[in-house]
């Protein structure tokens, strides 16, 4: 089945991931490309409009990126968000410049006036509050192009020519800060572009099996299961494409959380499927030992998880395919075109330039962890695996901050699984989506029995967030930290103090490493 398609230019902003995340909330697909995608290729997509995202540049200065003026040739419509408005503006014979009044320049929560007559606003409210991000403004907007929405400061917040479908906002609309913005994405989705809504799971799981059997044929199959969420998702998506052709694999590298190794051999050996578990502890910690940049950490542990797979392989007999449960989110954390590396995933940007597969096949890669859930679900799984908390590949090796030793590791194991008994404990685990334990190499003073110790700093961090591309710091009640730290204190040795993380993403990522 062939869907309507979306195209999201992206001009290395932020937010740029959370439009697409909106569009398909809106059941449109989507995917997001480089600003500077070839025209042929674009048209290849057919797509039914284009968003231009908003990006860090000042559109009149030579070294921004900008997009093929062919693009407004195609007919299609197009909706510039921020940096994307005042390209399009730009572009068509307007005028961009730099604020030079600190009132033109806006940031964060503004109230917003609206045209509803305007498409993109039509059934809203005509005063609302839109979230600001830009020290540019359009002082002159192109021939053709109407106002439609202003703010207190700002006449030129919203802009559109309806004759050409073209639509540009200074504001966020894909942030929860801007009010009716999911509303207006809608509105530009079905009301301008004419969408049908026809991106389903379901719809999608008849088409993944489809593919999946096409490509496969009578190949053998190898996943690398690690029993989270996607990795559980994709094993049941390709047990139900190719049974028995299908070996699960689960590496047990001695970096996950505490017990954790025999809870997932527990699940998933009441499956019918092929499940092998690897004790290779040792290996891996060899590999990792001494190195402290993150960075390394994740290409070692990518290439090492890689050439395990190829040992069981050879073990199995002929394997032409190799299954990973990469997800939208970590395709785009590795680096999207040209858009910044933020780090590089161990099942994307940690893969060796030699894989002995035919193959590596990756069914999720173009879905959200929330649509990877719901895919789990049309598959019959069970709440418990669809619903669990996200683990890192590269497990705890990226939550010990500096050098890795298997004493760290059992530290941080001990302190995370209080950490995580004591949020159940107080219900306040069904209220986070994300939360653990970091060991830091930071040491620091302290008392304990009377005497003096010299220790480590375990900080705790815990996240709210619905897409995982954006996530704010969980609230934990002061109690519910107090008794945690005083336990963990008290029973884990090696650690004197204990600090919570309260940053949101972004600045910080979820993860610390």
């Amino acid at each position: 089945m062939s869907h309507q398609t979306v195209i999201v230019l992206d001009f290395g902003g932020q937010y740029n991931q959370l439009i697409a995340r909106r569009v398909r909330e809106c059941n449109v697909y989507c995917e997001v490309h480089p600003y500077n995608m070839p025209l042929e290729k674009i048209k290849e997509f057919a797509p039914i409009g284009i968003i231009f995202t908003g990006g860090p540049n000042s559109v009149y200065e030579e070294t921004s990126p900008h997009v093929d003026e062919e693009v407004f040739r195609l007919g299609v419509p197009i909706l510039g968000i921020c940096y994307g408005c005042q390209l399009m503006a730009h572009t068509l014979g307007g005028s961009v410049t730099a604020a030079t009044d600190a009132s033109a320049r806006e940031y964060g929560k503004t109230e917003t006036y609206f045209d509803t007559a305007c498409k993109l606003f039509r059934n809203l409210s005509e005063k609302s509050i839109t979230w600001m991000s830009h020290g540019d403004y359009m002082e002159r907007v192109p021939e053709g192009f109407s106002l439609v929405a202003h703010s207190d400061n700002c006449p030129n917040v919203a802009i559109c020519d309806e004759k050409r479908d073209f639509y540009g906002v200074q504001f966020h609309p894909e942030v929860n800060h801007t009010e009716n913005g999911t509303a207006m994405l809608r509105n530009f989705l079905y009301e301008i572009c004419h969408a049908h809504g026809d991106w389903t799971m379901s719809d999608y799981l008849k088409t993944q099996i489809a593919a999946l059997r096409e490509k496969i044929g009578d190949g053998k199959v190898l996943l690398a299961l690690s029993g989270g969420v996607d990795s559980s998702v994709a094993a049941a998506l390709l047990a139900q494409a190719v049974g028995k052709q299908l070996t699960c694999v689960f590496v047990d590298h001695g970096l996950l959380r505490k017990n954790e190794g025999d809870e997932v051999e527990a699940a998933f050996r009441q499956w019918d499927i092929n499940f092998v578990r690897v004790d290779a502890e040792r290996r891996f910690l060899d590999k990792l030992k001494d190195i402290s940049d993150p960075e390394r950490k994740r290409k070692i542990i990518g290439e090492e998880f890689i050439r395990v797979f190829e040992e069981e392989a050879k073990k199995i007999g002929r394997v032409d395919f190799l299954v990973q449960g990469t997800i939208y989110p970590d395709v785009i954390e590795s680096g999207l075109g040209n858009s910044a590396v933020i780090k590089s995933h161990h099942n994307v940007g940690g893969l060796p330039d030699y894989v002995d597969f035919r193959e590596i096949i990756e069914p999720l890669r173009l879905l959200f962890k929330d649509e990877t859930r719901q895919l789990g679900r049309e598959l019959g799984l069970p709440e418990y695996l669809v619903m669990r908390q996200p683990f890192p590949g590269p497990g705890l090796a990226i939550r010990v901050i500096g050098d890795i030793t298997k004493e760290k590791l059992d530290t941080l194991r001990d302190a995370d699984a209080i950490f995580r008994e004591e949020c159940a404990k107080a219900g306040e685990d069904k209220k986070l989506n994300q939360y653990f334990a970091v060991l830091t190499n930071m040491r620091s003073v302290g008392v304990q029995g009377d005497g003096r110790t010299y220790d480590y700093t375990l900080a705790l961090r815990a996240v709210t967030t619905t897409d995982f591309m954006t996530a704010d710091w969980a609230r934990i009640p002061y109690d519910v930290l107090d008794r945690i730290s005083v336990r963990i204190v008290n029973e884990v040795p090696h650690i004197n103090r204990i600090v919570y993380d309260i940053t949101s993403k972004p600045p910080a990522t979820i993860e610390w490493e």
